[in-house]
């Protein structure tokens, strides 16, 4: 049994095929080797998740891993992950969330959660200390994660829960469903699906148990959430929509499905416009000092009063990426898809792009109903989601996500924004090189997370020649090993280079909380898990071709603004691939060669 602080050493695994569940012991070794939240999460895929499972079968699963961080004292201490095989891609997903869920699971006295088999009706899980209930849930089926959240919020009677649900999306199978946790998200991929075809609406844990600490006394000297907030100043004033000026400034921000990159009406969109006309409140996360979350009132339209916390990806999404300017609309939208539980990045990024079929006349009114599906019209967007969420005309094909669209629109490939079926987020690649190799390596498709966000290196820092190939390969793979290790911490990234988690990191803190030893470790500990997950994927079928960056990206030269005439072709894009499969260790076609998995530690895992 281990006996340290950060880690509570017992899974919770739940069959609802069986209806019964049972506490699992991890040795301390996983965590020395693997750290916790998306490392263990992985290794567990890896053992128990085979390539011939698909991401509806009764055999996937859905695998929920805290942190050694989430749930203590340190600043930003909420994150916990989730792998599955994910419905959008049909390949290894990853995926973090924040809210008071996991580190509620923490105090109720668990480092994870895995949920397997499907249950006979819908149900959903109760949890409460070393309480676990399967509890019939059909009063829920068919509602919205709002009316669910209430619905039990009531019923437990008890604030600090962690809860979390899907929304009709999910249960109509559309690809891009999220699971919601307390107001965030597991957003991209499509967890959210596999939830709802296990037949389970919802998950609550509450916990009152207590967290052991090695050194608490040292520990509390080392926090200082002031100090945290200041290094995090501009979040905390503007929240993360704070980069919609400055990207657009650089000719980076996508729009009407990145057949440019500048932004006419940014001013209408911006995070200072946002302050000014539709901020309410500040809200915040599990121990933050930060409260990057601004909370929006709508002021008009069928979510009058509402509120919501629009992200900067959210408002690129449902806006820029749509030609639209109306921040109301947006703000709307953004609801919309919450109540219906959509990945709102995923759910922009393919209304623009079927705004662009519909421009070119390869969708017409007939196929939509007689909504005029153009760029720019708020009215579009709103009513996209509706057929989206409900399968109907046009809605059916587009709700299948770019994998499943490929099949139907024969030649709207060339139009999709995409790696490996997951959507582009919010940064233009030919603006910025390094963007192309992180939506080209990501482990779950295209994405600016777990890829790597190299934005701060190559246009803020000036660190990095944004238009250079040589060194993005390494710059890349360093990125991604300190966000491997990061999402294994449990803490939020808005924080962790005030607390000292980079990519030299000093695990002082760390340290404290477990009393274990991680000095000169994390980055090794972070490439380790960015090499199991190529495992895994490369299991699954993936090689070099499914690195390759989109159509418009190696073809399109930007027409406007600062990054004028560039584009990154597939030549110069091999240059940054070549580059970053060497600093891997990895052959010709993505493959981790057997030196680099035995020097970190994978033979037999």
């Amino acid at each position: 049994m281990l006996e340290r602080g950060g880690y509570v050493d017992k899974v919770l695994r739940i069959d609802l095929s069986k209806g019964s569940h049972q506490v699992e012991h991890l040795e301390e070794a996983i965590f020395e080797k693997y750290l916790g939240g998306r490392g263990i999460a992985a290794k567990i895929y890896f053992e128990e998740i085979t390539p011939e499972v698909r991401p509806l079968d009764e055999a996937n699963k859905l695998i929920f891993m805290t942190g050694p961080l989430t749930g203590t004292v340190v600043p930003g201490s909420t994150k916990f992950q989730c792998a599955t095989k994910s419905p959008e891609t049909g390949i290894y997903l990853c995926s973090n969330a924040g809210g008071d869920f996991g580190p509620q699971l923490k105090f109720a006295g668990y480092d994870g959660l895995i949920i397997e088999g499907r249950a006979s009706k819908p149900v959903y899980v109760s949890v409460n200390d070393d309480k676990v209930e399967i509890k019939d849930a059909t009063k829920l089926w068919g509602k919205t994660t709002g009316e669910v959240d209430k619905i039990l919020k009531e019923e437990i009677s008890y604030p600090q829960a962690g809860i979390m649900c899907v929304g009709p999306a999910a249960e109509g199978k559309i690809a891009f469903s999220c699971i919601k946790v307390d107001g965030r998200s597991f957003g991209r991929g499509g967890a959210g699906v596999v939830m709802a075809s296990k037949n389970l609406k919802a998950i609550v844990v509450k916990g009152q148990g207590r967290l052991n600490y090695a050194n608490l006394a040292e520990l509390k000297k080392r926090i200082k959430p002031r100090e945290v907030r200041k290094a995090c100043q501009s979040l905390a004033d503007y929240g993360r929509p704070i980069y919609t000026e400055s990207i657009n400034e650089l000719g980076c921000y996508p729009v009407r499905n990145f057949q440019t990159a500048v932004f006419s009406e940014v001013d209408k969109i911006d995070a200072r416009f946002m302050k000014e006309n539709f901020f309410v409140k500040n809200r915040t996360c599990f121990k933050c000092p930060v409260a990057c979350l601004k909370v929006c009132r709508v002021k008009t339209g069928r979510f009058k009063g509402w509120t919501v916390a629009p992200e900067y990806e959210t408002i690129w999404a449902l806006g820029a990426q749509c030609g639209v300017s109306d921040f109301n609309a947006i703000l709307s939208a953004n609801l919309l898809c919450d109540e219906y539980g959509m990945d709102t990045i995923s759910t922009g990024n393919i209304i623009g792009f079927a705004m662009e079929l519909y421009e070119r006349g390869m969708i017409t009114q007939e196929d939509t109903g007689g909504l005029k599906l153009t760029f720019g019209s708020p009215e579009a967007v709103l009513g996209a989601i509706e057929f989206i969420a409900k399968r109907k005309k046009v809605g059916e094909i587009l709700a299948r996500g770019f994998r499943g669209i490929m099949a139907e629109i024969p030649g709207s490939e060339r139009y999709m924004m995409q790696v490996k079926g997951m959507p582009f987020a919010a940064y233009d690649p030919r603006g910025f090189y390094g963007m192309g190799l992180v939506y080209g390596t990501s482990s779950r498709g295209a994405c600016h997370n777990v890829g790597g966000w190299s934005i701060r290196a190559e246009l803020l820092s000036g660190e990095y020649d944004r238009f250079a190939l040589k060194g993005k390969g390494k710059l890349i793979k360093s990125i991604q090993d300190t966000r491997a290790y990061i999402d294994s911490l449990g803490i939020c990234t808005v924080v962790r280079r005030a607390l000292g988690f980079s990519d030299k990191p000093d695990p002082t803190i760390l340290n404290l909380v477990t009393g274990l030893d991680f000095t000169d470790k994390l980055m090794e500990i972070g490439e380790r898990i960015y090499n199991l997950e190529r495992l895994i994927l490369t299991r699954e079928g993936i090689r070099r071709k499914d690195d390759m960056l989109p159509p418009r990206i190696m073809n399109e030269k930007l027409a406007e603004g600062p990054a004028k005439g560039h584009m990154l072709t597939k030549d110069m894009y091999e240059v940054e691939l070549d580059e970053y499969y060497e600093a891997r260790g990895w052959d010709e076609e993505g493959l981790p060669t057997d030196e680099k998995i035995e020097n970190l530690g994978l033979v037999g895992l």
